[in-house]
């Protein structure tokens, strides 16, 4: 009873373990950049604790939004967020050889980040909407297949491989999750499959197709397109059990190590800190995602319980396609580390992204 007097009821029901979860991935993510920058707080550590807690900020007030009122955003942030991706390829700002930003002044924005959570909601949407007795009918694939692959087509066309898989996956996720029955997704599978030598010669630019040749071959051009790769192996693999220490790593510190604060920032955790930081890191991510499919499987409404799914999915990609990357199971494909690459999109998407499972959790009839 005192407790309840002395903490207003809002902040006595918000998850604090899944919060202080997220602020410890988030501080370690910060303490891994300060060594990246050689021992200094600037460029990267300082404008990456800012927007963290902004971000989180942000998350604890999206937290507070009612189930109805994320229902009633799914299909139009769905169409703003596709017609910011046709206003990126007309007028994007283009950075690295791609055109994936709005320059807004104070803010770069990047829609298809945005995409990934959207996807999720629109289709959970989507499939509420959808009487049960329809889901095997033809009727409930198409429109599923046009909301997931106009948007995938068009973060393709700025090139951006990584986060059209990303938006693929997440959307199929839901679209598994709804009932749609199996046989389409292996029919499916076999489409892709016959048509991945047209996407290979007409769709992939040289640079991607090349990073799938190095993924398979890696040793072949150590030097070239390889070299990413190879040090980020080198640099993991050094880092034994306990790794070098705080500050001693050397393939970041000496620049061997490209985007050692970005794509690659495990790599450089790993090397300072062994394998026992690698695992911290993993069980961390682990558990943010278990909470939030426990989210889902509290859930009693449709809409909620395919959303919360496929948001803690979209957490676990995310984690999944970057520690792969770095560690040479799959081809490099530009995925951030969420909470530890340095930026601020993969941070405000996985943080929108608990922000919304907060949520669902706080409306859930279990949470009442």
């Amino acid at each position: 009873m005192m407790r309840d007097s002395v903490v207003p009821a809002a902040l006595a029901r918000l998850p604090w373990v899944l919060i202080l979860l997220v602020v410890a991935i988030g501080s370690f993510g910060l303490v891994v950049l300060y060594s990246a920058a050689g021992g200094s707080i600037r460029p990267w550590a300082i404008s990456q604790g800012t927007r963290f807690f902004v971000f989180l900020g942000g998350a604890l007030v999206l937290s507070r939004v009612r189930e109805d009122q994320i229902k009633a955003m799914a299909f139009p942030a769905y169409a703003v967020l596709v017609l910011l991706l046709l206003v990126v390829e007309l007028f994007g700002f283009v950075g690295g050889g791609s055109q994936r930003w709005l320059d807004l002044g104070f803010i770069r924005l990047q829609p298809s980040e945005l995409m990934k959570p959207a996807i999720v909601l629109v289709l959970a949407r989507f499939y509420d909407l959808l009487p049960a007795g329809e889901i095997r009918r033809w009727h409930a694939i198409w429109p599923a297949a046009l909301l997931i692959g106009v948007p995938a087509a068009l973060v393709m066309l700025q090139p951006d491989l990584g986060t059209a898989l990303m938006i693929v996956a997440g959307g199929l996720t839901v679209t598994f999750l709804a009932g749609v029955p199996l046989r389409l997704f292996i029919g499916g599978g076999l489409g892709v499959a016959a048509a991945a030598p047209l996407a290979w010669f007409f769709a992939m630019h040289d640079y991607q197709r090349n990073r799938v040749l190095i993924f398979l071959d890696p040793e072949s051009d150590p030097l070239g397109t390889g070299y990413h790769i190879s040090q980020s192996k080198i640099a993991i693999g050094s880092g034994g059990i306990f790794g070098k220490g705080f500050l001693n790593g050397t393939q970041s510190h000496l620049d061997y190590l490209p985007e050692g604060h970005t794509d690659f920032v495990f790599a450089t955790m790993a090397e300072e800190w062994g394998m026992m930081g690698g695992l911290f890191l993993i069980a961390a991510f682990l558990a943010v995602v278990n909470w939030g499919i426990r989210v889902a499987l509290r859930q009693e409404g449709k809409f909620a319980r395919l959303a919360a799914a496929g948001l803690a999915t979209t957490i676990f990609f995310y984690v999944a396609i970057n520690l792969m990357m770095v560690m040479g199971l799959a081809p490099v494909v530009g995925i951030p580390l969420p909470l530890v690459s340095f930026g601020g999109s993969a941070m405000m998407t996985v943080l929108l992204c608990l922000g919304l499972l907060m949520a669902i959790d706080r409306n859930a009839p279990t949470a009442r």
